[in-house]
Order: structure tokens, then sequence, then C-alpha cells
């Protein structure tokens, strides 16, 4: 509505994609809702990052359940975009991939309160929020989520396969009241948390490069904006034909 300001919450905001995502909505006047464990650094880009701020930790349960009502609180009755980027990925005492063998149960429920949990709650709690807007929902998966990656673990994988079946639950489930629910599949992207080696992977992809926090960043604006308005239920693949 152009009349009215249109309010983003997302998750995973203080680096890479998700900083990029903050950018993106600001530049088009959105007003962007960011949880993390931190408080809002000072020297945040975007301003009012510390008056729209939910610290929460998305791994705790408990603690995710009780920050919804906060997230209502600041919300006004209506919520246009939720945007779940917020994922870990665990490695091993020397950096390694950790597989099905040698991960523990312990990290597997982080892993997956983070990744995925954190998500269903976020989004069943602010269902009317939603309805209210007739918004959308972003879920960011990955191209791990389809096939063995050589640095993504076993956890993080699998947590993300289990988000984009959540992904087509939820739009059959959130449908009916107007709300749109996607996913995007990110590749390899330039973020500070690359690993060893992918530059090997590069070599091999159709596009032969890596792609950009803010390439993937527009994908997400797209699909809580009106020109998606007859999507949802899908996963886009912005991996470069990394999928094919």
């Amino acid at each position: 509505m152009p009349d009215q300001e249109r309010s983003l919450l997302l998750t995973g905001a203080s680096r890479g994609i998700g900083h990029a995502t903050v950018r993106r909505f600001i530049r088009d006047g959105w007003r962007v809702i960011t949880c993390s464990r931190q408080p809002v650094p000072e020297e945040c880009p975007w301003s009012a990052g510390s008056e729209n701020h939910v610290v929460l930790d998305l791994a705790d349960p408990n603690d995710t359940i009780a920050a919804v009502d906060r997230i209502r609180a600041m919300l006004g009755g209506r919520l246009d975009a939720l945007v779940n980027n917020a994922g870990i990925s665990p490695k091993g005492p020397n950096g390694e991939r950790l597989n099905t063998l040698d991960t523990d149960l312990s990290t597997w429920g982080h892993v997956f309160h983070v990744n995925f949990f954190a998500s269903v709650v976020l989004a069943r709690g602010l269902k009317e929020e939603l309805a209210a807007a007739r918004g959308a929902v972003v879920n960011v998966t990955s191209i791990a989520g389809s096939r063995v990656h050589p640095f993504a673990g076993a956890a993080y994988a699998t947590s993300k396969a289990a988000l984009a079946a959540l992904t087509r639950e939820m739009a059959h489930d959130f449908g009916p009241m107007g709300v749109r629910v996607n996913a995007i599949a990110p590749g390899e992207v330039e973020t500070s948390i690359l690993s060893p080696g992918t530059d090997k992977i590069v070599e091999k992809l159709p596009m032969q490069r890596l792609g950009q926090p803010e390439e993937v960043a527009d994908a997400i604006y797209f699909l809580c904006s009106g020109g998606a308005s007859y999507i949802s239920g899908t996963e886009l693949e912005v991996n470069g034909a990394q999928h094919v």
C-alpha cells in the first residue's frame, strides 16, 4: 500500500544475504525489524536499527515463543513480509564438515531449532498480522538441501531440505488467509564465511562466478512484492544454474 509503510521481519540480518536484504528493503521505504542474539552494533548502517531490533536466541524455543508477543506489539496489527534467513552450519574442531556419523545429538537439535523450528514458530505466531497485510513469507533454504555439499554439514543440509518441505506445507495452510509462502535456495554466494575450496566449485558452475548477496536480496524482494502476487509454494533457485 503506497500510503502505508510496509514492514518486514527478518532473521539473520547481521551479515551476508541478511545484511543485503535489509539494505534492499530499506531502499524501497520498508520498515525492517531484525532479530538476533546480540543488540544492533553501533556501526549499523541503517537508521532506526536499535528501535527495530529484537534480541532473541532462535536456538532457544522458549525464547523464540516468548518473543512473538514482543514482535506483535511492535507491528501494530500487520506484517507485510517475514523472511526466515537465519541459519547455522557448525564445523568440526579443525573446520571440517560434520557428517551423519560424527554430528552429536545436541548439535542436530541446535541446528534444527535455528534453521527450521524458529521459522514455524514465527510464522504461526504472526499469522494474524500476515493475514491482515495479505503478506508474504520467504524461507531461505540452500543448494545443500537437495544434494550432498562438500562444506555444508549433514544437520544443516537436512534442516534446509525440511525447510523446503515446510514451505510447501505453509503455502497450502496459509493460502486461504491470503498469505503467500515461498523459498529461495542460494548456491555459492560471496560472503565473509566462504569455506576454503569454494573456488573449485565455482570453476564448475555454468556461470563460473560467485553470486552476490545483493542478487539474492533482489530475489527475496521480488517474492515479497506485488510482482509475485500469484506465486506461492515454490522454491526459487538462486545459484547460477548450479542445480542443473
